[in-house]
């Protein structure tokens, strides 16, 4: 932080219109900027009268003076394997932009997947080689599965892995089965079997999935480097983000790997804030109170650009991919041989012991629940912790959200909960939520904004990069819009206004962080945290927030420039 009892150079940045997010004075045309710190919002005339503006040497910064100014964007859910994936080949369905602003062009079946895949076995010299890609999700190819059968098309002889988009499953080739040694008598749930009774390739699950051993362990492993560190970043600078958390892809209790989250974040020219999260998955053999402990010990270390302070614990699966748990009568059309319900990750009888280790700690646990069974198993955890030990202002947060119920929403605002909901389901899986995993009527209730928002739960929205791109002009449109990706309307009594989906990424997600004291929100004393955007997402057309350009961001008063594609 900047010494503000010393007459440093002050900027004042002019733009177009300036999105505060601070109830008493909502918009200005100007900011004024010291070090990395706001000395105050409001007119350009208001700006230069400060006495402190006065004091000092003086810029009048008119670069965004056609642009929109709001508080920087938080991401709140994301994972720095968003950085870490783009060093891998791509065979997702949809079109996406790398961290370098490239295009990356999506495959629309499984047989343009399993091309792409013939094309980078070939270009491959060592015929052992492991062959790794990501972003697959069958369930867009009519509801066919990629199984080992599939991916032996493409060899019979290298061990082939392809990540699922979910992050939650994975698909891998005969070949690696073999080499691996994976067979229907490992007791390990998340291997389906195939009409043989033998394993079908789909590892569901990490338990299931390091069964894979190397080839796990080097996908990983990417996300633990420093470019994937930067590629995160970057990502996040070029869709207007300012902070982005990565909930719980990290190995806190490694030392090697937290300095590398110094290194990078601490670095003048890395541009964004991170939040990074302890994991009880990532966590080796460390039991929740030895977890407790570490994440304790971490926030003394924390920088005004690296935050520590909370937890992540991972309850149940992905919906579209079969695994979340989900409360009677379950799955709607759920694929052959399916067992009905999804799969704990964590014992339900567990969780609560599991809370209290971290919550009597002072940290905040998120908890990842995609099902309504896993959040009721989540909030009685809560409950029962919060009834032993009570903490004023915890802020405990039901992670993805998905189909929590108006019941489960009014528990949480009684016990002082926070939502992150997942508003992109809307868009990328929306139609098949409809038509395969929960049907209809589910599916219309499905992240339910409005009703965290009438029952008074403090929530955001985010997008849980890599699982869909870094963006929160797209979550925002998700939320207010609620279209699928063949343009039907999912859910019209769960669309929220323009300003409630802006409040979700500036100030909901501060708020849920604990880091609403300095950002969030353009006022006197917070950083200097700003996304610059082509135009106003609170007057366009609704269906047109998506399409708003992004200059990049300013960070501590710095301007970071979104990065074009080469």
């Amino acid at each position: 932080m900047s010494d503000h009892n010393t007459p440093a150079p002050i900027t004042i940045f002019t733009a177009k219109k300036v999105i505060t997010m601070n109830p008493a004075r909502p918009t200005a045309e100007a900011v004024a900027v010291r070090g990395d710190r706001i000395v105050g919002a409001g007119s350009l005339d208001e700006m230069k009268s400060w006495g402190e503006v006065q004091s000092a040497e003086v810029t009048i910064d008119e670069q965004f003076k056609d642009k929109v100014l709001t508080p920087g964007f938080i991401e709140a859910h994301s994972h720095v394997m968003a950085g870490g994936l783009w060093m891998l080949p791509y065979v997702g369905f949809f079109d996406r932009k790398g961290a370098d602003g490239a295009l990356w062009k999506g495959l629309k079946s499984l047989d343009e997947v399993i091309d792409k895949l013939r094309e980078l076995d070939a270009s491959m010299e060592d015929p052992n080689e492991l062959l790794l890609a990501w972003g697959l999700d069958p369930i867009y190819f009519e509801g066919d599965r990629m199984l080992a059968k599939h991916l032996d098309q493409v060899s019979e002889t290298r061990p082939i892995f392809v990540y699922h988009a979910s992050g939650h499953l994975a698909t891998v080739n005969t070949a690696l089965l073999n080499k691996a040694e994976i067979t229907a008598d490992d007791p390990t749930p998340g291997i389906p079997l195939d009409a043989d009774g033998k394993p079908d390739g789909e590892l569901q699950e990490p338990a299931a999935m390091r069964l894979a051993g190397d080839a796990f362990d080097k996908l990983t492993e990417v996300f633990r480097t420093p470019d994937s560190m930067w590629n995160y970043a970057k990502e996040a600078r070029n869709a207007g983000a300012t902070l982005i958390t990565d909930l719980g892809t990290s190995q806190l209790a490694d030392p090697e790997q937290v300095q590398r989250w110094r290194d990078a974040a601490d670095d003048p020219e890395y541009p964004c804030r991170v939040m990074v999260a302890l994991s009880t998955m990532m966590g080796g053999l460390q039991s929740p109170a030895d977890l407790a402990q570490i994440g304790v010990d971490l926030l003394p270390s924390a920088s005004e650009k690296l935050k520590f302070g909370m937890v992540k614990i991972v309850l149940d699966g992905s919906i579209q991919g079969f695994t979340a748990r989900i409360t009677w009568p379950h799955y709607y059309n759920a694929p052959p041989g399916h067992p009905g319900n999804g799969l704990w990750l964590l014992p339900p009888e567990q969780v609560a012991s599991i809370v209290e280790a971290f919550h009597v700690a002072g940290l905040t646990v998120h908890a990842h629940c995609n099902g309504d069974e896993a959040a009721e198993v989540f909030i009685s955890a809560v409950e029962e912790v919060l009834e032993k030990h009570p903490r004023f202002d915890h802020r405990h947060t039901v992670q993805h959200s998905q189909l929590t119920t108006k019941a489960q929403y009014q528990r949480m605002a009684a016990l002082g909960m926070c939502a992150n909901i997942f508003s992109n389901h809307m868009f990328y899986w929306g139609d098949q939520h409809r038509d395969l995993t929960v049907g209809p009527e589910r599916a219309e209730g499905m992240d339910a904004c409005a009703t965290a928002l009438r029952e008074g739960v403090s929530f955001s929205i985010h997008c849980d990069a890599p699982v869909t791109p870094m963006g929160h002009l797209r979550t925002m449109w998700c939320a207010v819009n609620r279209l699928t990706a063949t343009g039907k309307t999912l859910g019209e009594h769960e669309k929220i206004s323009a300003e409630a989906a802006l409040h979700a990424v500036t100030l909901g997600a501060a708020w849920q962080l604990k880091l609403d004291h300095d950002i969030g929100s353009i006022e006197a004393g917070k950083l200097a945290d700003f996304a610059v955007l082509d135009d106003d997402p609170l007057t366009v057309d609704p269906v047109a927030i998506d399409d708003i350009g992004v200059w990049g961001t300013v960070l501590g008063g710095v301007p970071f420039p979104a990065e074009s594609p080469a």
